[in-house]
């Protein structure tokens, strides 16, 4: 092992919330605990309640605080979101009157070029019979 560069292992006390002070060695000379053996439900069988530094507390305060917050947040959301609701609903149906009506002006585009290509086959076999016809009157 290489000298000087571990720490050094020296007598420790525990010393617990209870009361309880246990001697033994560690890197530290005193350490302090919040429940040991000697009061821990597993070991006594007895349920207690543990908070030594109010943790418990500081928590349930910092659960209300935020709760309160987002009370706050969600009245202000749900204004918004009707606002919204009704500004969407009025973009849909706005959106679904313009595709009706590019539905219905494609329609008579396809309507218009139907007739017209009508139109031009009427039109080609008209031709068509009077050329016979006056192919056969030159004939005779």
């Amino acid at each position: 092992m290489k000298k000087d560069i571990h720490p050094k292992y020296v007598k420790s006390v525990i010393t617990c919330a209870c009361g309880n002070v246990i001697e033994t060695r560690s890197t530290k000379p005193e350490i302090r605990i919040e429940i040991c053996s000697q009061c821990h439900p597993a070991f006594t069988g007895k349920q207690k309640y543990v908070d030594t530094e109010g943790r418990v507390d500081r928590f349930q305060a910092m659960v209300n605080a935020s709760k309160v917050k987002a009370e706050g947040k969600k009245e202000k959301k749900t204004r918004v979101r009707k606002k919204k609701a009704s500004q969407d609903i009025k973009n849909i149906l706005a959106e679904q009157e313009q595709k009706k009506s590019e539905r219905e002006a494609l329609k008579k585009k396809k309507e218009l070029k139907k007739n017209q290509e009508e139109a031009k086959t009427v039109k080609v076999s008209k031709l068509a019979k009077t050329a016979k016809k006056t192919a056969e009157q030159n004939d005779k």
